[in-house]
């Protein structure tokens, strides 16, 4: 049963035109005598003889959207009702609703917005502002959201000017909802990537506390560097399968970066259709240090091309450490994500630009992939690495040697400019909107603006999963298999393509460098959910999909909707409307038409 509104005239005119079943149209449908029945597999062979009332009165013909639930036809009038109707809608001033909101209200399919508002008041007449918020919430979308932010002030405006300051009628609530009413649908119909946000952010919420119970003492560097890294891989593997205690370490090479606490752990996630969720200490600014390899990297792709940027940089593992002065046969670093291939990155952006031009160029970059949310400088940070930067300058003036800049580069300007982006500060929640779009092919996903080409992304992803965590690049491929970079401040910057990005931090660094707390989350992910690259997204069935909603896949693409395509499949498919019984649908007669949207049998 669905149950909506209708103006008393409109009511009346309903009376006169539902009178009689239409023959072979099934007995719970009502049609006058001039009226036909039809569904998505007759459109075409009826659409001259159809006229379908919704927010475009005069199409010829109802255009359709591919469903996937059980099809639910309906029928409607074709002629002189069409004339009368707007005739008795244009006579009717007395309601503020403009004529074409009342025509769409008085057709087969009623506005978004009048969709929304029964959604969230579940039968009642008013919704409480903090009810709304809060369901908004459980949906993954935050009131601060750049896309919401029309909404939110008129939402504010309106309260203010309520009787009670606290509820909306349908009225005012549709006035707040109408700039963004087809994102606050997708939302509340879940039709976003991660559904049930809530049950998913539950099971991040368990592992990160499992990851922060991580503690230790410290080791040193001093190690043969082969002994190295066959004990830290040993540790860390113990570790991720056993949950036993790891010895660990903040980074003390930068003396800024050992001031921070060893106990902080924080994690920050981000769909790809703006969804949110954080837990720890998201909120304390950190440097990226080599997590902004990768995203300076794909800013000079962008900028230029990938065989312009790889003439001059390798993409191949170095299998050795990130600091090391060595270079592949053909005189060129490795790849980007060592200080070698990030140094020559650099020289590659804005070449006839000043340092501080430069810095200003990539940094409104980061703004920008970051949904212009913090992105800071730390200039302790910048002077603590230009002063113990030997081994960068050393690194500098081997590849000057080896001729490995652009014709006429000046070293010790790029250096400077590495040491600044390595400096720049953000926060978790930052961090996460970057990561995600990385994830969402170059496009911010809460502002809707591309930052990056699909190519740049391509190719920084890719770096990413054979690269991006150092000498460890090859186990995390194996294990957790998905697109990372870390860096020695405590960062993880994690991308599930075509879901979410994910910036995991906590400063205890393992014996190559990446983050104690942050290996385990990552591995406690893939583990539970099917993100790794090659799990079988259909036959896998050890571990969830949260891109499914009750355990079934999908039906619908995630993403952007327009109105009229997004209005017909939702009040074509399960009905959004409150759910009355006959005898309820009679308590306001004066106002209330009850129909019924049963399947048609022919």
């Amino acid at each position: 049963m669905l149950h909506f509104r209708f103006s008393p005239v409109l009511k009346e005119l309903s009376k006169a035109t539902l009178k009689r079943p239409f023959p072979g149209c099934g007995q719970n449908t009502w049609l006058t005598t001039r009226s036909c029945c039809f569904g998505a597999a007759s459109v075409d062979a009826r659409a001259a003889q159809l006229k379908v009332f919704h927010a475009a009165a005069h199409r010829s013909a109802l255009r359709t959207v591919p469903l996937s639930a059980p099809f639910r036809p309906y029928c409607t009038n074709t002629e002189g009702a069409a004339v009368e109707l707007d005739e008795q809608l244009k006579k009717d001033g007395a309601d503020s609703e403009t004529t074409s909101d009342k025509r769409r209200n008085a057709g087969i399919l009623p506005s978004l917005e009048d969709l929304l508002f029964y959604t969230v008041a579940e039968g009642q007449e008013k919704i409480p502002a903090h009810k709304f918020l809060s369901a908004l919430k459980a949906t993954g979308l935050r009131t601060g959201d750049p896309r919401l932010k029309e909404c939110m002030e008129t939402l504010k405006e309106t309260l203010k000017k309520s009787s009670d300051g606290i509820t909306l009628d349908r009225h005012l609530f549709k006035k707040c909802v109408q700039s963004n009413i087809v994102l606050l649908t997708q939302a509340f119909r879940k039709k976003f990537v991660i559904p049930d946000f809530q049950s998913f952010t539950s099971h991040i919420d368990e592992l990160y506390e499992s990851a922060k119970d991580l503690t230790g003492g410290q080791t040193g560097r001093e190690k043969d560097r082969e002994e190295e890294e066959q004990r830290c891989r040993d540790s860390r593997m113990d570790s991720a399968n056993t949950g036993k205690e790891m010895k660990t370490q903040v980074a003390d090479y930068i003396p800024q970066l050992a001031k921070f606490s060893p106990n902080l752990w924080a994690v920050s996630l981000c769909t790809v259709d703006g969804q949110r969720h954080t837990v720890g200490d998201t909120k304390v600014p950190f440097c990226l240090q080599s997590c902004v390899k990768p995203l300076k990297y794909a800013v000079a792709v962008h900028d230029h091309s990938t065989e312009y940027v790889h003439s001059f940089i390798g993409k191949e593992p170095s299998g050795l450490r990130f600091n090391k002065l060595f270079l592949n046969e053909e005189d060129k670093p490795h790849n980007p994500m060592v200080n070698a291939g990030a140094i020559v990155c650099t020289s590659l952006i804005k070449q006839s630009a000043s340092t501080a031009e430069k810095f200003d160029y990539i940094m409104n970059f980061l703004k920008k992939m970051a949904g212009n949310e913090y992105v800071g400088f730390s200039n302790a940070t910048f002077q603590s690495e230009r002063e113990s930067g030997d081994r960068n300058f050393a690194i500098g003036y081997y590849l000057k040697e080896k001729k490995c800049f652009p014709e006429g580069t000046d070293m010790t300007s790029v250096l400077d400019l590495y040491f600044q982006l390595c400096s720049i500060e953000v926060t978790c929640e930052s961090a996460s909107v970057m990561a995600a779009t990385l994830a969402n092919g170059g496009i911010c996903p809460i502002t809707g603006e591309r930052v990056l080409s699909p190519e740049a992304v391509r190719n920084t992803l890719s770096l990413m999963h054979s690269c991006g965590m150092y000498d460890f690049s090859g186990q995390f491929a194996f294990h957790v298999g998905l697109p990372a970079k870390s860096g020695v401040s405590g960062g993880i910057l994690l991308v599930v393509p075509n879901v979410m990005g994910i910036m995991c931090w906590s400063p205890p660094l393992d014996k190559l460098g990446n983050s104690v707390r942050g290996i385990q989350f990552c591995t406690d992910l893939v583990e539970l959910f099917n993100f790794h690259n090659y799990d079988n997204l259909r036959h896998f069935t050890k571990k969830h999909d949260p891109r499914r909603e009750g355990g079934d896949q999908r039906q619908q693409s995630f993403g952007p909707m327009d109105y009229e395509s997004l209005q017909q499949e939702l009040a074509l498919k399960a009905p959004l409307w409150k759910k009355v019984s006959p005898t309820e649908s009679h308590q306001d007669s004066s106002t209330t038409v009850v129909y019924r949207m049963d399947n048609v049998t022919e």
